[in-house]
């Protein structure tokens, strides 16, 4: 390659412009469908798989899951729409900026560095899930320890990590176009790798098929949910199930995370898209998962804390189900990529976004050839949302409640500090409050982000009046670094293509026939029912790949 053509190459990298320091521009505004499709993409996962089967490894009952799911995602639903957008949408900025005009640039390195990090644990789980669809054709063994044991299972992480990276690399729009392909058909395939196991869970607690609502609650609370630990240990709750659903994207949505792709809306209720996330996947995909990961276990014989997402979905829909969870790990570590590159973009304001996001793509795609958050998802997912959680909410108190208090937003700015010590105190003191009610056993790790969310803001209001948020100050001019803006796009009168129209129908259609497939195996006699479940299995193949070809020329046909 010559001189020439990688300048070229780097030129049109650095056109990949993501307002990383200034509001983005209003002609840069996305339509809702986009952040529907970028929630559904994300929070139907590979991870769902392992989540889902966790639950049932724990002894929930299928009461608990039922209505504390619902609880939970609710309130995760109203913290992003009340929390998160509405900031997200008058600043413009991502977090990792704006938390610099209140912080100053000590805290915020210090934050920037540690979320970095943290995304980058979260977004390597995403990718070794997705590997671990991939090892199944080439006879990988299951990666279930903390370091890998197949050399060739490194080699498949690396080729998923390449493709992930590029994906990041290309922003928030791209990101939002492959997850609007990817969602209906992922979410589909939880759905009906349910429906299609349901009659071997049947037969194995009722002996017959299913006839009606009592008996898949009889099947659910005797072979699901069954409420017992496998190992004889404490079961979970309904308030952990409801605590869980809700904290496990605290730090998207009450630690203001999500600003990166929220600043983006036309209008704060674009946070209630959020819902296609949680009712679609933290919802639905995991009670399915649950199905799956129960019936899956009784066909390999082997406990279901021992089986990963990739030998899930084999069981319940064949290649189809590799796809699934390959695709599912891509939607979700490419945000959680993106928004790390953000965070380390604003410690190193000077360099390229594609660069630094690169850079990151390579640390998380190490890191993914270590399982060791695979095997321990849960407790990382409340952990590291604990970890980041009271620096979003000291930007919520001095965004909302300051001005209403008599306290001067963004003071420490303008008494031009590097240091904005009363948040870093107030952070610090409350995970360190919190650490020590969990490991004492004082309260559940789960439960955790209540106190901790008042002891910071309590603190963060009392340091900071007592630090000189009380004084009269002189306003601070508005500053930021990039000063690149793009220019507003006009609108745009579309004319009626009927290749567009005839793409996604065609799209549509294979999904109805997907549905169709997997209601005539659960609609199978029992002595025909194995066979069609086999025949099930080889045909899923080919609408899946009809599907693909006909979603992806539709979203090109669309967009352009």
């Amino acid at each position: 390659m010559t001189t020439d053509h990688k300048s070229k190459a780097i030129e049109a990298l650095d056109k990949l412009y993501e307002f990383e320091q200034e509001p983005v521009s209003e002609g840069m505004l996305q339509p809702g469908r986009y952040f529907a499709a970028s929630y559904a993409g994300e929070h139907v996962a590979g991870t769902e798989f392992v989540i889902g089967a966790l639950f049932v490894s724990w002894g929930a009952t299928a009461k608990d899951i039922f209505l504390g799911l619902l609880l939970g995602n609710l309130m995760a639903v109203l913290t992003w729409a009340f929390f998160c957008a509405p900031i997200a949408v008058q600043t413009r900025l991502t977090l990792y900026w704006y938390l610099r005009r209140i912080a100053g640039p000590v805290t915020t390195t210090i934050y920037n560095i540690l979320n970095a990090i943290l995304f980058c644990i979260l977004a390597g789980c995403m990718i070794t899930v997705s590997a671990s669809a991939i090892r199944i054709p080439f006879g990988i063994p299951e990666q279930t320890n903390w370091y890998p044991s197949d050399v060739r299972f490194v080699l498949v992480v690396l080729v998923v990590g390449a493709v992930v990276v590029t994906l990041a690399i290309l922003g928030f729009k791209r990101l939002a176009q492959f997850a609007e392909v990817c969602s209906p058909w992922m979410l589909l395939m939880f759905v009906i790798g349910a429906v299609v196991m349901l009659p071997m869970l049947a037969d194995k607690v009722l002996g017959r098929p299913i006839a009606n609502w009592h008996d898949f609650w009889e099947i659910s609370n005797k072979s699901i949910w069954t409420g017992v630990q496998p190992d004889g240990g404490v079961p979970i709750g309904l308030w952990h199930i409801a605590a869980f659903a809700w904290i496990c994207n605290l730090a998207m949505h009450m630690g203001l995370a999500d600003m990166a792709l929220l600043r983006y809306a036309k209008k704060a209720s674009y946070g209630f898209y959020s819902a296609f996330g949680m009712f679609l996947g933290h919802y639905l995909a995991w009670v399915c998962a649950g199905v799956m990961g129960a019936a899956a276990a009784i066909v390999v014989g082997k406990s279901i804390s021992n089986m990963d997402a990739g030998g899930v979905a084999w069981q319940a829909l064949g290649f189809a189900g590799i796809i699934a969870v390959i695709l599912a790990g891509w939607t979700t570590s490419n945000p959680t990529l993106y928004r790390a590159g953000l965070a380390f973009q604003a410690i190193t304001p000077g360099w390229p976004r594609w660069l630094v996001t690169m850079i990151t793509g390579i640390i998380t795609t190490i890191i993914a050839c270590f399982p060791f958050v695979f095997t321990k998802l849960l407790n990382f997912v409340g952990l590291y949302g604990l970890l980041l959680m009271p620096v979003g909410i000291i930007v919520f108190v001095e965004h909302w409640i300051f001005p209403k208090i008599g306290l001067a937003r963004y003071w420490a700015a303008r008494k031009n500090l590097m240091l904005n010590w009363p948040a870093l105190a107030s952070w610090f003191i409350a995970v360190a409050v919190a650490l020590f009610l969990e490991r004492t056993g004082r309260l559940h790790l789960f439960f955790l982000f209540i106190p901790t969310s008042i002891l910071t803001a309590v603190l963060y209001i009392l340091f900071s009046a007592f630090a000189g948020a009380r004084e009269q100050l002189p306003e601070l001019a508005e500053q930021h670094v990039g000063s690149r803006t793009a220019a507003a796009i006009p609108p745009i009168i579309r004319p009626v293509d009927i290749k567009t129209w005839v793409w996604g129908i065609i799209a549509a259609i294979t999904l109805i026939i997907c549905t169709i497939l997997s209601i005539w195996v659960y609609l199978s006699p029992p002595d025909a029912y194995e066979r069609n479940f086999l025949t099930f299995k080889s045909l899923l193949m080919w609408p899946t790949i009809l599907y693909f070809i006909s979603a992806t020329a539709w979203a090109i046909r669309h967009e352009k």
